[in-house]
């Protein structure tokens, strides 16, 4: 009767180890898993900006609507043609409407009897091109308008030209390998440190890519950044 309880029991003592060895063996293995280091990759780039829009307001003040009139017509065709002179084209010059105001209609402007203009008239011009060289000469060029008693300026003030730099998803996967590099470098040093060294990516979380200006005096030149977050494995 002992035999038969024997065979059992070492089966199931025989399992028992097993299934220690095994948990044991995870929680190592874990244990191991739990050991990672997570770093920052950066990369930056400078570009030139491939894409300038310059919104327009031309202004001008009168007390008739007549003559207020053709002057709106004939300015507007001024500066439009100064833009042909200059080379572009007329899909990169798109004429807008007209605004005029009425200084005695305003309610709240209790001064407009005494305003030497009743009428305040701007129009509204976009010049839209990937000739940034172009624009920049005729930012200068333009000054001569002035000569002709046309008074225009950019319609946004805080920001006369907006330069814009469309070419982002041609450098994103360039930028992203160098900000795993950039990250691998990070964690070599730390595992030397520790005395280990660098195993497989862990997580991996790409970072948003930022445009800005490189500085507010060139707003033409961009400064592309990614920052990437990595967990890399470490292994003795």
């Amino acid at each position: 009767m002992k035999h038969s309880y024997l065979i059992p029991a070492l089966v199931i003592a025989l399992g028992l180890t097993l299934a220690g060895y095994f948990i044991g063996d995870t929680f190592l293995r874990g244990k191991k898993f739990d050991r990672y280091v997570s770093v920052k990759g950066l990369s930056e780039r400078e570009v030139p900006a491939d894409l300038a829009v310059w919104p327009i307001n031309i202004v001008l003040t009168g007390n008739d609507l007549q003559t207020l009139r053709r002057e709106i017509e004939s300015q507007n065709q001024k500066v439009y043609q100064f833009f042909m002179d200059q080379g572009f084209d007329a899909s990169e010059v798109t004429r807008g409407g007209a605004n005029i105001s009425d200084a005695q209609a305003n309610i709240y402007n209790s001064n407009a009897q005494y305003s030497a203009f009743r009428y305040l008239a701007k129009s509204e011009l976009t010049v839209r091109t990937s000739d940034i060289e172009k624009l920049q000469r005729s930012l200068d060029a333009s000054l001569g308008l002035l000569s002709e008693g046309i008074l225009f300026g950019s319609k946004n003030e805080w920001q006369p030209v907006e330069y814009i730099y469309t070419g982002l998803n041609e450098i994103k996967p360039e930028m992203i390998e160098e900000a795993t590099k950039n990250a691998r470098e990070v964690a070599d040093k730390f595992a030397r440190d520790s005395d280990s060294e660098v195993g497989e990516i862990r997580v991996a979380r790409q970072g948003l890519f930022t445009i800005s200006d490189r500085d507010a005096n060139t707003p033409q030149i961009k400064k592309v950044r990614v920052v990437s977050t990595i967990d890399f494995q470490l292994v003795d």
